[in-house]
């Protein structure tokens, strides 16, 4: 070959550049008549490399002129696993194992960071949009991989296949830190720059655990994105503060909870079957996916006796009843789920498989659930909370309602602050009223699915009260002054 040559010299020395971020190890050595140098993050790797070449050289082997690298690599690095076939057996790998929910933001996130290890010289780069969803609907999916492609997801794919960098390119620190920006920022359309606290956590977490699958494969050294597993070569991330405490201004009062309540039941058409639903969560501390799946066979409520004067019904000296949360189903959607249903199906959060809580019925939930169990209406399966078709709650059906019903009964500056922008606030309510209330924060834990001290966490600004009173007791230690 006349692009070849045994002409090989390479440097005994590694070269050390201390940089104010990094210290950077050079490798250094001659082809011909030039002289090449690979920079790796450690001193390591850096040997690693420099082995691999004397190797080559001692063997006998030719050195290309144009990369510096023996002619044997080449063939090699054509068999390298590219990005794209190895997420999609990442994918496929952990898919029965992980829930639909995971499934789904895998293959999000992952999506997002292919578009940094695409072959920019290509030509027919498909846009970024289509090839994200293609990515994500189809070859990040094990289930729909191959199902209702069209003619443009194919093409899609086909592109992607071809030009997306072997999965070893992202043992260069420059690639590790170009993929790991993106993962961790906001789609373009969604007017970029970094992902919240939360959602930059999750990616990155994502990220690092698909690159230890390809430690375990034999395509990385080691996981250029993890400190916890390579702290001497990783990449330095700082992770966003999360913030898990529950913000004050979102928790509804009672009287506003009421009013709340009252307007989601006048909501035309499909009001009067989503209250219930909302007051599970206002006065039994139910996540919103635990509320959709509850049958009547977990709740257990009083007998209340129908007043013909009253035209009401009478409830008993003793109203408290029982729910109990099993099987939640979360809404993921039809895509991700093994069932084919829109609903996914486990255990509720934090629990092992089969396992469930209690959660006390209070006399003013009882009373309303009872009027609702007694309607004419009933729900499929036993369920005790479905929409006007008859079916399970959709999400965006009672987001909707939701929506609606703030607008009608906070004001205007109630309606564009915090104050119960989501259902989820209804249960953040619960829970700081219990322990208002002074309740035992370890039964509210056992009520509201936590551990205690993630339950003293979240809702430690939610104690009305604590500081005035704190306040008091340290000034009262100045009274002999």
């Amino acid at each position: 070959m006349d692009d070849a040559t045994y002409d090989v010299r390479i440097w005994k020395k590694i070269e050390i550049y201390k940089g104010k971020r990094k210290t950077t190890h050079w490798v250094r050595w001659r082809v011909g008549e030039s002289t090449f140098k690979e920079p790796h993050s450690t001193a390591a790797l850096a040997d690693s490399f420099r082995s691999e070449l004397v190797a080559a050289a001692n063997s006998g082997e030719k050195f290309s002129l144009i990369t510096g690298r023996p002619v044997s690599w080449e063939s090699r690095k054509k068999e390298e696993t590219s990005w794209f076939a190895f997420v999609c057996e990442y994918m496929d790998e952990h898919w029965s194992n992980a829930s639909a929910s995971h499934r789904k933001d895998r293959a999000k996130y992952l999506a997002n960071a292919t578009m940094a290890l695409l072959d920019e010289s290509a030509p027919g780069r498909p846009e970024d949009a289509n090839a994200r969803g293609a990515l994500r609907n189809w070859a990040f999916n094990t289930a729909h991989r191959g199902t209702d492609r069209t003619a443009e997801v194919d093409a899609t794919l086909k592109w992607l296949e071809k030009h997306t960098l072997p999965v070893s390119a992202i043992a260069d620190p420059v690639v590790a830190r170009r993929v790991l920006t993106r993962i961790t920022s906001k789609l373009p359309e969604n007017g970029g720059g970094t992902l919240g606290a939360k959602a930059a956590v999750k990616a990155k977490r994502i990220l690092s655990h698909c690159l230890d699958f390809a430690v375990e494969r034999g395509h990385l050294p080691a996981n250029p994105v993890s400190f916890q597993r390579n702290p001497t070569g990783a990449i330095k991330w700082k992770p966003p503060k999360v913030s898990n405490v529950v913000d004050r201004r979102a928790v509804p009062n009672p009287k506003q909870a009421r009013g709340l309540l009252n307007a989601v039941d006048a909501q035309p058409r499909t009001g009067y079957l989503l209250m219930p639903f909302f007051a599970v969560m206002y006065f039994a501390a139910l996540r919103p996916e635990e509320a959709a799946n509850l049958t009547w066979a977990n709740v257990s409520l009083p007998e209340f006796i129908w007043d013909n004067e009253a035209q009401t019904w009478s409830e008993p000296e003793n109203s408290w009843g029982e729910i109990t949360v099993g099987v939640v189903t979360p809404d993921v959607g039809r895509r991700w789920t093994d069932t084919g249903k829109q609903r996914d199906c486990r255990s509720p959060k934090g629990r092992a498989e089969g396992e469930s809580r209690t959660v006390p019925c209070g006399p003013k939930l009882s009373r309303i659930l009872w009027e609702h169990r007694h309607r004419e209406v009933q729900g499929p399966h036993g369920l005790v909370f479905f929409g006007e078709t008859g079916r399970q709650i959709a999400t965006s059906t009672y987001s909707k309602v939701w929506k609606r019903a703030r607008k009608d009964a906070l004001t205007e500056e109630q309606f564009n602050s915090p104050l119960a922008k989501r259902p989820y606030d209804l249960r953040h309510a619960c829970v700081s009223t219990w322990l208002n209330q002074g309740v035992n924060p370890a039964q509210i834990a056992e009520w509201a699915g936590h551990s205690l001290d993630v339950l003293l966490r979240i809702y430690a600004r939610c104690l009305d009260g604590g500081e005035q009173e704190a306040r008091r007791r340290a000034e009262d230690g100045f009274n002999d002054f």
